[in-house]
């Protein structure tokens, strides 16, 4: 039986090819105090609760800057996967109440890499009712930060070859 579209998973990838090893883009992806450097929205973050990088229930905060020009406010953060040169995901909002989750997979690809950088909503009843009234704008914002995102990342990593 087909599940209605109302209920179907909320959220979207982006992928690119990188020219360079597995471990170099780990570094980059997993490194969240970088990623001021990259995304459109998210211009800075930092470790917090005395995590100092990637791992499992390890907590950090991104301060975003919604579509680029505001509201301007902090984002608390949770790793919930980190399997080194494979995954790095973590979830967005409070230990209690996760709003969504954003993560990158990395599959060795010839000489270089394939990243795919995600996004997921978790499936409460607001967020659907959020995604169902707003979901087609805000998930090409996504798409489009996401790619913008990787193309700089990508930029950077295969210059330092």
């Amino acid at each position: 039986m087909s599940r209605p579209r109302l209920l179907r998973p909320l959220g979207g990838e982006v992928s690119v090819h990188v020219a360079a090893p597995v471990d170099r883009v780990w570094a980059l992806v997993s490194d969240v105090t970088r990623i001021g450097e990259f995304s459109p929205e998210t211009f800075e973050a930092r470790w917090t609760r005395g995590s100092t990088g990637p791992a499992v229930g390890a907590t950090f905060k991104g301060h975003v800057k919604r579509n680029g020009v505001g509201p301007t406010y902090w984002s608390g953060c949770r790793v919930t996967r980190c399997e080194p040169e494979r995954v790095f995901e973590f979830a967005v909002g409070t230990d209690a109440v996760p709003i969504n989750n954003w993560g990158y997979r990395l599959e060795p690809e010839g000489t270089g890499t394939r990243v795919t950088e995600y996004y997921r909503l978790e499936p409460s009843l607001p967020l659907r009712l959020y995604w169902l009234v707003l979901g087609p704008l805000r998930g090409r914002t996504n798409e489009r930060g996401m790619r913008t995102t990787l193309e700089r990342m990508k930029t950077v990593l295969e210059e330092e070859q």
